[in-house]
């Protein structure tokens, strides 16, 4: 196992090989670890983001894209769960100023009450999205996941996620108009770029 790109070892380990696994813990726990707290300043921390994501690419090995480096996406998902611990544990003091301003700002054009319609209009529009086009939406928004991550993860091309994010768009500017952009980052954070 001396190639951790190699088609064949990412075979072995979607199929559960433990070995392979095992390898693959032993040759990134430590740098992997390293880039946690780069992130984090937290040693403790740290850990626990590596370890969750060892976990979880154990519990979803089989939807393992063979095509791309383990590499990559280990570092990609010590990214991504270091974003999810943050949300968790942080206090957010700095987003929610930003957001809290943001709310004024919105606040001195509109009254609260049209405010919070808009919000609640928009969360009505992406719940009455179809199914998939729903699906992938939150997954860029909510989750941050670029259109190529959304392919990977759910097994399509790239282009049909493309044109399931622009019908979410479509379908939500319908009713939205001008203040789509202003909503959505208040409802998910600098994600909102079409």
């Amino acid at each position: 196992m001396n190639d951790l790109n190699n088609i064949e070892f990412l075979k072995k380990l979607k199929k559960g090989n433990q070995e392979a696994y095992s390898y693959l813990v032993d040759k990134y726990h430590h740098e992997l670890c390293v880039y946690a707290g780069s992130l984090s300043r937290d040693i403790y921390l740290a850990e626990d983001i590596v370890q969750n994501v060892f976990l979880k690419l154990w519990e979803k090995r089989d939807k393992l894209n063979t095509k791309f480096s383990i590499k990559g996406f280990l570092y990609r998902s010590v990214y991504n769960e270091f974003i999810d611990q943050y949300r968790k544990k942080s206090n957010l003091a700095i987003v929610e100023e930003h957001y809290n301003n943001k709310l004024i700002a919105i606040a001195s054009e509109e009254t609260s009450n049209e405010t919070a319609n808009l919000i609640a209009l928009v969360k009505k529009e992406i719940q009455n999205l179809p199914t998939k086009c729903k699906q992938m939406f939150l997954l860029s928004k909510q989750q941050g996941l670029t259109n190529v991550e959304i392919a990977q993860y759910l097994n399509i091309t790239t282009k049909a996620v493309e044109r399931q994010m622009s019908r979410a768009f479509s379908t939500i500017r319908k009713n939205l108009g001008k203040k789509m952009h202003t909503i959505l980052f208040l409802l998910f954070g600098n994600r909102n770029s079409i």
